[in-house]
C-alpha cells in the first residue's frame, strides 16, 4: 500500500530525478489567461457567493471554491504546453490577504481546493508535479506603512507564520508535492513562511522564490541577492530562484549571481518583460526563451518558466529552447562564515578582525541607555549610525535594563534601524540574557544575524531547543563557555564545556560549525583577587584549544570585560583593549564586542 509519507518520498526522488537529468519546465501566469476570459463579477462569485457582501473580481484565487472549471482549464493548457511543474492557484490565499475580501476564514478551503484541481490535472499525465503556492502577502514585516512611525508594523511575526501555517497545512493535505515560497519582496516575510512550512509539512521539498524590484538589484526590502541566500539558506531549500518583476533581460545578472552563491537548484520565472504604458508586456515567447536559453547556456538554470505576462506559448517555446541543454551543475557547499543585513558579510581566510560595535548596550552605555529609557529612539539610533560609521561590522543590541519592558524596546529599536539603510546594511546581533527577549528580536531579523547567547546553564535539554529555534529563525548563535556548575573561569573548563556543546549542536541540532560562535568569556583582570590575575593568559589558551579541538567555529569575546575594574579610566581602558586584542587575535579571536572606531 502507498502511504502518504511514501507518495511524499517518491515525489522528493523523483523531482531530485528529474532536475538531474534536464532543465526542468515551471508553468507561466495565471491572471493573464483569466484576462483573455473576459469574466464579470458574477462568474467570479458564482452561485456560491452571490449575495457576499464585497466585490471578488481579480480575488483570483476563489475562483478555486466559485469557478474550478476556469481553475482547471488553464492548468491543462499548461500541461498540453509541456509544463513539468503546476502552480496552484493559492497565490493570495492567506488570512491577511482574503481578509480584504471578508474570506479569511475560508483559508484552508481555498488552498486545499487549489491543491486538489491541480492534483488532479496533474495526475492525468506522466511524471508532472504540484507546487503548492505561498505567496508575499499584502504586508511587510521589515518596512512601515506609517512614515510618521518607522517601527510600526501592520502584523507581527508570529501573526504572519500562524496564517502561512494554514495555507501550508492545506496544500499539504490537498496533495502537493513540494511547497513554493514566491514572489519575496520582504526577506523577512519568507522567514515567517519557513517557520510555518518548517512546522506542518517538513517533509515536503521547499522551493523559495525572491523578486528583484528594479535594475538596483535588491527586493523590495533592500537585501541583494547574495544577501537573501544567506538569510534563507537555514531553511535548507530544495530549490532557490527569482521571479516577477523583472523580464528576462533585466534578470540577467541576478540569476548569475544567485547560480554561484546557491548550492541548491536554480530556478527562473521571469515576466514577459517589463510592463509597458497599457499594462501589458513586450516579450513575446521567442524573445522571452532566447533569452532565458542564453540563461541556460551559460549554466544559470536548473528551472525556468514564466511570471506575469507568459501564456502557454512562452511556456512551450521555452521547453523548446532548452531541450537537449545540460542543467546547472550544483556546487558544493563552501564552509563559510556567512552573515547578512541588507548586505551579505562573510568571514573567510583572509577576513581582518570582526568589530561587533558594543554602543547599542543598556548594560554596557550610560548614554544609551538613559536614551531608551527617556523614549528617545532618535538618538538611540543616532547612536547605532555612529558605531556603522566607526567602522562596525556588526551591532551587538542589547535592553537588559530593570526599567524596560526588554522585549517591547528590543523590537522598536530593531525596527526602526531597519529602516535605514546605512544601518540595516550591516547584520545584527541579539543580545540578551532572557531568552524571550532573545526570540522577539530574532523575529525583527530579515538578514541572517547572530543570537547572543545561549549556553548549558540549564542542561543539554533547554539547551538543544534553544538552539534548534535559533536555527529556525535563520542566525547564527553565540555559545557561552557556561554550564550546570556555572560560569567556566579555568582553561579545562572552558575547553570542556565548548567541545561539549559543539558535539552537540554538530550532532543533535544540524549546526554548520561555521554558524557556532564561542564565547570563552573574557573575565576582568587587576581586581585585586589573586586567582583573577590569570584570567586573560586562560582566555588566550582556551582560544587556541577550542579551535583546535573544534573545527570550523569561530570565537568572539566582550573585550571591554576585561577592563572593568577601570572603568571610568577610559585611556587605561582602550590602551588594556588594545594590547590583549593583539594577543588574542594571534590566538584564534576572530571578532569581539568593542566601541567601533576607538581601538
Amino acid at each position: 500500500m502507498v502511504t502518504a509519507a511514501t507518495a511524499r518520498t517518491s515525489s522528493r526522488e523523483r523531482l531530485d530525478q528529474l532536475f538531474k537529468q534536464r532543465i526542468v519546465i515551471f508553468d507561466g501566469s495565471i491572471g493573464v489567461l483569466l484576462q483573455k476570459q473576459g469574466l464579470n463579477e458574477e462568474d467570479w462569485r458564482g452561485e456560491r457567493f452571490r449575495d457576499h457582501p464585497k466585490l471578488l473580481k481579480n480575488n483570483v484565487d476563489i475562483l478555486n471554491l466559485s469557478r474550478p472549471d476556469v481553475v482547471s482549464r488553464i492548468h491543462r493548457e499548461y500541461l498540453e504546453a509541456g509544463a513539468d511543474l503546476i502552480t496552484t492557484n493559492t497565490f493570495t490565499a492567506t488570512p491577511v490577504s482574503q481578509a480584504d475580501y471578508g474570506l479569511e476564514d475560508l483559508t484552508y478551503e481555498i488552498n486545499f481546493e487549489g491543491a486538489r484541481l491541480a492534483r488532479e490535472a496533474v495526475d492525468k499525465y506522466e511524471n508532472r508535479f504540484v507546487a503548492g503556492s505561498l505567496g508575499p502577502t499584502n504586508v511587510t514585516l521589515s518596512l512601515s506603512p506609517k512614515v510618521e512611525d518607522p517601527s510600526y508594523r501592520d502584523i507581527t511575526f508570529d501573526e504572519l507564520r500562524d496564517g502561512y501555517a494554514v495555507a501550508a497545512r492545506a496544500l499539504r493535505d490537498g496533495g502537493v508535492d513540494f511547497l513554493l515560497i514566491e514572489t519575496i519582496f520582504d526577506t523577512l516575510n519568507s522567514k515567517a513562511a519557513i517557520a510555518a512550512v518548517k512546522e506542518v509539512a517538513p517533509e515536503l521539498p521547499l522551493f523559495i522564490s525572491v523578486t528583484i524590484v528594479d535594475r538596483s538589484g535588491r527586493n523590495l526590502s533592500g537585501q541583494t541577492v547574495e544577501a537573501f541566500w544567506n538569510s534563507i539558506e537555514h531553511a535548507d531549500p530544495f530549490a532557490a530562484g527569482i521571479n516577477c518583476s523583472l523580464g528576462a533581460t533585466e534578470m540577467r545578472p541576478y540569476i548569475e549571481a544567485l547560480s554561484r552563491v546557491a548550492n541548491v537548484y536554480v530556478t527562473c520565472y521571469p515576466n514577459a518583460g517589463l510592463p509597458n504604458s497599457f499594462g501589458g508586456f513586450d516579450e513575446d515567447p521567442p524573445i522571452t526563451s532566447r533569452l532565458i536559453r542564453e540563461f541556460a547556456t551559460s549554466g544559470f538554470l536548473n528551472a525556468a518558466g514564466g511570471c506575469c505576462g507568459t501564456t502557454p506559448d512562452h511556456i512551450r517555446q521555452i521547453r523548446k529552447a532548452l531541450a537537449g541543454i545540460p542543467p546547472r551543475r550544483v556546487p558544493e557547499r563552501v564552509a563559510r562564515a556567512r552573515f547578512s543585513g541588507l548586505e551579505p558579510f562573510e568571514i573567510g581566510p583572509d577576513t581582518r578582525f570582526v568589530v561587533i560595535g558594543e554602543r547599542t548596550n543598556v548594560t554596557g552605555s550610560l548614554r544609551f541607555r538613559r536614551l531608551i529609557e527617556s523614549g528617545d529612539f532618535t538618538g538611540a539610533v543616532q547612536v547605532a549610525l555612529d558605531q556603522v560609521r566607526g567602522g562596525a561590522n556588526l551591532l551587538d543590541v542589547n535592553m537588559d535594563a530593570d526599567l524596560l519592558d526588554s522585549e517591547e524596546a528590543m523590537t522598536r529599536f530593531l525596527n526602526l534601524i531597519a529602516t535605514e539603510p546605512e544601518i540595516a546594511r550591516i547584520p545584527i546581533m541579539v543580545d540578551s540574557s532572557k531568552w524571550t527577549v532573545l526570540e522577539a528580536g530574532l523575529k525583527c531579523l530579515q538578514g541572517k544575524g547572530v543570537c547572543n547567547s545561549i549556553s548549558l546553564k540549564e542542561g543539554e535539554e533547554a539547551f538543544l531547543e534553544k538552539a534548534r529555534l535559533v536555527r529556525e529563525y535563520g542566525a547564527a548563535v553565540v555559545v557561552m563557555a557556561f554550564d550546570e556548575k556555572g560560569q567556566a573561569d579555568t582553561l579545562e573548563r572552558k575547553v570542556g564545556i565548548c567541545e561539549r556543546a559543539y558535539k552537540l549542536l554538530i550532532e543533535k541540532a544540524g549546526y554548520h560549525p561555521e554558524d557556532i560562535i564561542f564565547d570563552p568569556n573574557i573575565l576582568a583582570i587587576a581586581t585585586g583577587i589573586e586567582e583573577h590575575a590569570g584570567y586573560a593568559k586562560a582566555f588566550l589558551a582556551a582560544t587556541s584549544e577550542i579551535k583546535r579541538r573544534c573545527p570550523g567555529v569561530r570565537i568572539s569575546g566582550g573585550v571591554s570585560n576585561l577592563s572593568f575594574s577601570f572603568r571610568g579610566n577610559d585611556r587605561v581602558r582602550e590602551a588594556m583593549h588594545s594590547a590583549f586584542l593583539y594577543h588574542a587575535i594571534r590566538a584564534g579571536l576572530d571578532m569581539g564586542i568593542v566601541n567601533a572606531g576607538q581601538l
